[in-house]
């Protein structure tokens, strides 16, 4: 994507497999830095915290020059105000995952987590990683679904008709009814998906890497 084509990119996390802290001296999270700093130059940078990023901070920020974003958030595009979300909280049905995941969102597990050297956080990192493959392979894959009703009353509370979120990698539109739409982001694998709102239009398109 052309950053100086568009007037604003949202990132809805997990755009890292994982992320250490703002300290991260790897080939990958430099690379990663430069090109969202390169895109701030020309465009607004928003960033929201995934499930496997949720460590970014304010030494991110200044180095991307972007705007990190809570989890929801409220966007404004083309007149339209706009549901943004990563997308886990909706995952309702999945009681596991939500304990763990309110435990590693707080910040005092952030803070002793943190608290270790670089080598110690790439550790527990894969050791993590490697637990949540596992415990995923043993679950239905509707729990690891959003939740209609958690949807539903997320947009109520909002009082907008558009989600947009990520996390499933199950990248689709929904038209939920009552001209409330769901945007569902992919993740980037085989290519890298995008979705595109300009002047009413919706472009959700898999773009090759």
């Amino acid at each position: 994507m052309d950053a100086g084509a568009v007037d604003a990119i949202y990132v809805l996390g997990d755009l890292f497999e994982v992320w250490v802290g703002d300290d991260d001296d790897g080939p990958v999270a430099n690379r990663v830095r430069d090109a969202l700093a390169a895109a701030a130059r020309h465009c607004q940078l928003f960033v929201m915290p995934g499930n496997r990023d949720f460590l970014f901070g304010e030494r991110f920020a200044e180095d991307t020059g972007a705007t990190l974003l809570p989890d929801p958030a409220l966007a404004e595009v083309d007149g339209e105000r706009l549901l943004l979300a990563h997308g886990d909280a909706y995952c309702t049905g999945d009681s596991e995952y939500q304990r763990v995941r309110t435990q590693f969102r707080s910040a005092a597990w952030r803070r002793e987590a943190l608290s270790k050297s670089l080598t110690e956080r790439r550790t527990l990192a894969a050791r993590m990683r490697a637990a949540s493959m596992a415990a995923n392979a043993n679950k239905p894959d509707n729990i690891m679904d959003v939740a209609s009703q958690a949807v539903d009353e997320a947009l109520a509370h909002a009082g907008v008709g558009t989600l947009i979120h990520g996390h499933t990698h199950r990248p689709a539109i929904h038209h939920l009814g009552g001209g409330r739409r769901r945007f569902v982001l992919g993740d980037w694998n085989r290519c890298g998906w995008k979705l595109t709102l300009r002047r009413g239009d919706a472009a959700l398109t898999c773009f090759a890497l």
